[in-house]
């Protein structure tokens, strides 16, 4: 069976189209490596890369990324809404096909290290790949952002599993690790009052009682003129994403604001889909096998 690993590396710059090609085609001219997709947000000022390939071609995909990243993205300068500690903030390693989360550990922590050796980038390990559990929760782990690292990183509790005592001037630190397939889901909100994303937030995500594989946060959207809920599921069959949305759209009515629309950012199995579509159709003995296109995929294979 073929090796798949999914890759899906954000990085703090969602504005500057010509950096966000140039790291984009740095990534997909890496052999073995097949970008995917790739998803910006100005408000966050963030993009998100999703490439896949075997072990080998991801590692040099994320070095090829680096590389690119790291000369085009200074965060002395850098703003957003969305939290961030590094010029590439996060890289998640998923297996897919072929592979198991020990070998996707195992390669969060080879390129780990190889990326704070070539680029002085200090490294966490998080998620499965978490040298203690309090570093296992990328919240936890960026708390402090850019700004606050140096300081951070003075307690020997914050000690980079790979790299440098300090944060990179430009670059500051990144979170690297194996984890489940996530989705990153956003459902924005017809008011100006940040408040009111935050309680809705505070409401669905599990570490304030909430949804157990849900991590929110709410966020403004200055250019927008509204505010967002945003979104991690980290496991969308025992949490799915229409009983989030229901859940949003219950605490709204209550503030008296409505919803305007939700977003998918990068990709999604389509059972997600699916389940939201049997849940709202009401549908009865619904099968994936009723799908066209996956239908005539399962043909072609």
């Amino acid at each position: 069976m073929r090796t798949i690993i999914e890759c899906v590396p954000n990085i703090s710059e969602g504005k500057d189209r010509a950096s966000i090609d140039a790291i984009a085609a740095a990534v997909r001219g890496v052999t073995g490596v097949r970008l995917l997709d790739v998803s910006s947000d100005a408000s966050h000022n963030r993009s998100v890369l999703t490439f896949v390939g075997d072990g080998p071609a991801v590692r040099a995909g994320v070095l090829a990324l680096f590389e690119a990243a790291l000369s085009r993205i200074d965060l002395r300068s850098h703003r957003g809404e969305h939290p961030r500690m590094g010029a590439v903030d996060v890289v998640p390693f998923i297996p897919i096909r072929g592979s198991s989360v020990e070998q996707c550990v195992a390669l969060s922590r080879e390129v780990g290290e190889e990326v704070a050796r070539r680029f002085g980038v200090p490294v966490f390990l998080y998620e499965e790949s978490a040298s203690s559990e309090k570093r296992r929760n990328l919240a936890d782990v960026r708390k402090g952002q850019f700004e606050g690292f140096s300081e951070k990183m003075k307690d020997a509790l914050w000690s980079p599993d790979f790299g440098p005592a300090a944060p990179h001037a430009s670059a500051g630190a990144v979170a690297m690790g194996a984890r489940a397939f996530l989705i990153a889901y956003n459902i924005n909100l017809g008011t100006r009052d940040l408040t009111i994303a935050d309680r809705i937030a505070k409401a669905i995500r599990h570490l304030s009682g909430g949804f157990r594989y849900v991590k929110a946060m709410g966020v403004e959207l200055a250019d927008r003129g509204l505010v967002q809920v945003s979104i991690n599921m980290t496991n969308y069959r025992k949490t799915p994403l229409h009983r989030v949305f229901d859940c949003v759209r219950s605490e709204a009515d209550r503030h008296g604001v409505p919803i305007v629309g939700s977003e998918i950012v990068g990709l999604t199995p389509a059972e997600a889909l699916y389940m939201a579509a049997e849940h709202y159709l009401r549908l009865e003995r619904f099968s994936a096998e009723q799908v066209l296109e996956t239908k005539l995929l399962e043909e072609e294979g």
